[in-house]
């Protein structure tokens, strides 16, 4: 896909996206399966769901845009999730275990928090508004996740690993 033109690189970043999303949809029941901490699985079977919705909402704007949201793959995604997976492999103590799993998952919650702001001012600068507010609601559970990450770690997880 050739980039001339904002809405261009709007798909183009959409994909990335959709790629991620795919990618996290493969790789949470892993953490699920992998973590010990109960508060932390409920966590990211919580999260599995909302990112199933992300996907169809990507799949929606694509859609209304006249493109596939398929045919880009999120190498910064992938490498992400991939230094999760390494965690897991590496069998540490569960308590660190669970800390390590937490870390990851913010890692990726930024990259997501950080895509789709983007593409939200995007689809306002392109007068989708409808989209941005989809995107919007994408974000502020992207970053509701990150904080009860963060919660969940400051106040049990990390203290545990300790």
């Amino acid at each position: 896909m050739q980039l001339e033109t904002l809405k261009d690189l709007y798909i183009a970043e959409l994909k990335d996206l959709y790629s991620a999303e795919k990618q996290i949809v493969k790789a949470l029941p892993k953490m699920i399966r992998a973590t010990k901490h109960p508060e932390l699985k409920v966590a990211f079977k919580t999260h599995l769901q909302q990112t199933n919705e992300h996907v169809k909402r990507l799949e929606l704007i694509c859609q209304e845009l006249g493109a596939t949201p398929r045919g880009k793959k999120s190498v910064g995604m992938e490498g992400l999730l991939a230094e999760g997976s390494e965690l897991i492999q590496e069998e540490p103590d569960d308590d660190v275990l669970d800390a390590g799993l937490i870390s990851a998952a913010q890692h990726v919650e930024h990259y997501e928090m950080a895509g789709y702001g983007t593409v939200r001012t995007y689809a306002r600068q392109l007068g989708y508004e409808s989209q941005a507010e989809l995107l919007q609601q994408t974000l502020d559970e992207e970053g509701a996740t990150d904080h009860l990450l963060t919660e969940l770690a400051e106040a049990r997880i990390n203290i545990a690993a300790e």
